[in-house]
């Protein structure tokens, strides 16, 4: 008895002891659980039990001046699956339908594959896809055939969206572009991300043990708020006209780049801004400009083949006219006859004989006329862009007086333009010159500053003296298309006065009417304008050719100035001034932003007797009458058929033909249109050109410098050479001086 006693008592002794234990190790692993593991297990859990899903905010539109959309977000769409619903009956169809829509190589179809196999419930396959994709999708899945593969049970779509540009590299650099994450990463689109990009919304619900959702009445949604908008101060067919024309110049001298900036000189307003080469907001990171897809095509090293590739892309994006400084030259010589007459230094009677040098201290300047200009007004030498008139009026002023303007026209600070990236001035300060310095900063060199600068201090001299600070957008609007903010112009200090902007006007109209600028005319509007050149010192080896900037400014009409803008060449292949290379971009631009902002054109006598005029109808008039009307009218005519009256004429009614253009006129219906091929006009003269036009009958438009100077050729032409056109057909010719100043 006695040990039965003792058995039970070491029995409950061991039993209390392995209750013990077990108690221990129960509370041991709840502490583990809720306290060393709870935060995580807890995460886990609610992972299990909520879904999570982001829904994308729509970034905003961005519009030109004329309400023409140039960036927008449309809807696409995220295909994802969910692999723990993936069976071995429905995979390779899944994988196989996918592949074969998606259009991928069988490198993509093993990831996929891969992907299938995954743990979880959510895997990516394709990020923003089109809606013609998820109806071909759809459209499998949902067929009859194809239902017994559930496959809607283990894959899905989420909206999403997409950037697009509808006119791919119109005003690219100025645009920008953004990332995979939707945020700007270059231009508008980076300055501006804050505002277009809006806040993302959430779909939050709860799921069941097996992930599934348990009810509607359970999901907790928080909408997106879309973007802002932005309206920009751009013209679209300004910005088109400028980029077509800078193109053209790129190409046509194998530069390095051509740039572009066009102002209302009257708010500071960006019409158009352009830095070539550029590139394609839709497709950012390829090189399109055919000089870099030589130079990567041309070189043999992969390596250095990639690391190329990535130079030029980062070339194309790049804003050269708001994020990069050039020596202006002798453009800059607008802003030393506005100090020099504000100052009292010089006057319109002021005169200097120029030997073609002069001497500063211990060198010698030269003049681009070596043989020099003689005696000249100070008109003239603006005119001749005359370096050594130019240093006798820097050395008038004084460095004081000239560094003040200097600083009064932007020169020593940014703009403040709302677009990133913008270069700092580099220039010498007031106790920096000496009277080297002085004289050779006095016709353009030396002080390197940004083409939005300039352009901002070429409008201060057209308005009458007032600095304005640049912009790009000029309105802010909600999802609604209600106005949030509005860009008011900002008037940052006089420089000049009225009567010395007046005075520089003249002076700049005499420049294009008589002097170097002569290829800057525009019929119809009194053009003001100024060459330059400015030597790219130390970008050059000894035995190297020299490299140049050539630059051509322009402000229009000079009687009430609307625009102002600056043109560049950066390296031209051929060594011509900024009047043989920029000017035509200039007149071009000009001619287009006079239709766009609605400026008539007033014609001088001399304009009125070679305007072109419309031609009147005849078609239905007897073949005589119609063609005696012509006759009087001061056409020449010719007629094909013998019919009594007249079935058609070319050109057509309304057409502005050239005064004693050709009309010709059709007497029978059945008669075909007479065809001819165009000539190539390039390189003849005004005379030369209406000669050959009229033994093809054909009429011509001249456009640009209408001088009969033999250095005045024809460079551009409307139609191709040897395209067939009916004759009749006017072919607009443009012409400019190829006369070579390097100034």
């Amino acid at each position: 008895m006695e040990r039965f006693r003792k058995l039970c008592t070491s029995r409950t002794f061991v039993m209390f002891l392995a209750l013990i234990l077990v108690f221990t190790w129960g509370a041991s692993r709840l502490f583990y659980f809720q306290i060393v593991k709870g935060k995580e297990y807890s995460e886990k859990a609610q992972n299990q039990q909520l879904s999570d899903r982001e829904i994308e905010a729509r970034r905003g539109t961005i519009y030109d001046c004329q309400g023409n959309v140039l960036a927008q977000s449309a809807t696409v769409y995220n295909i994802y699956i969910d692999p723990s619903q993936i069976t071995d009956d429905n995979r390779s169809v899944l994988i196989n339908m996918l592949s074969d829509v998606l259009e991928y190589d069988d490198e993509k179809k093993q990831e996929l594959a891969e992907k299938t196999e995954k743990d979880g419930k959510y895997v990516i396959v394709e990020n923003k896809v089109e809606y013609n994709i998820r109806k071909k999708i759809t459209e499998f899945m949902d067929d009859s055939e194809n239902a017994k593969y559930k496959l809607r049970k283990c894959l899905g779509f989420e909206e999403s969206t997409k950037r697009y540009y509808p006119y791919g590299t119109l005003a690219s650099p100025v645009l920008g572009f953004i990332g995979s994450d939707n945020q700007g990463l270059e231009g508008l689109e980076a300055y501006y991300d804050e505002q277009l990009s809006g806040t993302n919304g959430r779909i939050i619900s709860i799921a069941d043990a097996k992930s599934k959702s348990i009810s509607d009445e359970f999901e907790t949604t928080i909408p997106a708020k879309d973007g802002n908008s932005l309206v920009l101060s751009l013209n679209s067919s300004i910005q088109y006209t400028l980029e077509k024309e800078l193109q053209y110049t790129l190409e046509e001298y194998d530069a390095k780049g051509t740039y572009g900036v066009v102002m209302d000189c009257n708010t500071g307003a960006v019409l158009a801004m352009a830095s070539l080469p550029d590139f394609d907001c839709n497709d950012p990171r390829t090189v399109i400009y055919d000089k870099y897809i030589d130079d990567i095509h041309n070189e043999p090293d992969e390596k250095k083949k990639a690391e190329l590739e990535s130079e030029y892309v980062q070339k194309q994006w790049r804003n050269f006219t708001v994020s990069d400084t050039y020596v202006p030259g002798s453009v800059y010589k607008t802003f030393m006859a506005s100090a020099a007459l504000e100052e009292n230094v010089a006057t319109l009677d002021t005169t200097y004989t120029c030997t073609g040098k002069i001497r500063v201290e211990d060198r010698i300047m030269n003049c681009h006329l070596r043989s020099g200009h003689g005696t000249e007004t100070f008109t003239q030498g603006l005119e001749n862009s005359c370096n050594p008139f130019f240093i006798t009026i820097g050395q008038r002023l004084g460095v004081h007086n000239y560094f003040k303007y200097f600083d009064g026209f932007g020169f020593t600070e940014k703009t403040g333009i709302d677009l990133p990236g913008e270069a700092r001035p580099q220039f010498y300060k007031e106790n920096e010159y000496s009277i080297v310095e002085l004289s050779s900063a006095s016709f353009g060199q030396t002080n390197n500053i940004s083409t939005i600068q300039m352009c901002t201090a070429l409008c201060a001299v057209a308005n009458g003296g007032t600095l304005y600070k640049p912009y790009v957008v000029s309105e802010i609007q909600d999802t609604d298309g209600n106005t949030i903010s509005k860009t008011e112009p900002t008037a940052l200090r006089q420089v000049i006065s009225k009567e010395t902007s007046k005075t520089v006007l003249q002076m700049l109209k005499s420049v294009v009417d008589n002097g170097t600028g002569k290829n800057g005319y525009v019929a119809g509007y009194n053009v003001g304008g100024k060459t330059g050149t400015s030597t790219k010192l130390g970008e050059f080896k000894e035995g190297e050719k020299t490299k140049y900037i050539v630059s051509f400014a322009a402000i229009a009409p000079v009687d009430d100035p609307k625009v102002a803008m600056i043109i560049i060449c950066d390296e031209p292949s051929i060594d011509l001034g900024g009047g043989a290379i920029c000017a035509p971009i200039a007149v071009a631009v000009t001619e287009e932003t006079m239709k766009q902002l609605g400026v008539e054109p007033t014609y001088s006598d001399d304009e009125l007797e070679n305007l072109s005029v419309k031609i009147p109808g005849v078609t239905g008039n007897d073949t005589d009458k119609a063609k005696a009307t012509l006759v009087a009218a001061g056409f020449t005519v010719k007629t094909v058929g013998n019919g009594e009256k007249v079935a058609r004429q070319s050109p057509s009614a309304g057409t502005a033909v050239p005064n004693g253009g050709i009309i010709v006129l059709y007497t029978d219906s059945e008669n075909k249109d007479e065809t001819v091929e165009v000539p190539d006009f390039s390189g003849l003269t005004v005379s030369e050109a209406n000669k050959l036009a009229a033994s093809f009958n054909l009429n011509i438009e001249i456009s640009g410098n209408d001088s009969t100077d033999a250095l005045v050729v024809a460079y551009k032409q409307s139609e191709d050479e040897g395209s067939k056109v009916p004759i009749g057909t006017v072919i607009k010719v443009t012409f400019k001086s190829t006369e070579a100043v390097l100034d």
